[in-house]
């Protein structure tokens, strides 16, 4: 049985979330996008991820951008 069916992040980690943004925009879109320093200033997948995980604010901009995000057919 499904633990949160109406959770549509359910099963995606916050690491493939991240990657599948930053290869679909890029960092420097990215950072466009979500004003944040780990995004801006030589951005990489693990000091965003230490990030993220400590700034729940950034993470919820984050995840609403993947939810608002059309990866079309990928």
């Amino acid at each position: 049985m499904n633990e949160q069916p109406n959770n549509p992040l359910h099963g995606i980690t916050l690491e493939k979330l991240l990657i599948r943004l930053v290869d679909h925009y890029g960092w420097d879109e990215l950072g466009s996008l979500i004003d944040i320093r780990c995004f801006n200033w030589e951005p990489s997948i693990k000091s965003s991820l230490k990030f993220l995980r400590k700034t729940p604010w950034a993470r919820d901009e984050v995840e609403h951008l993947y939810l608002n995000t059309d990866f079309g057919a990928s």
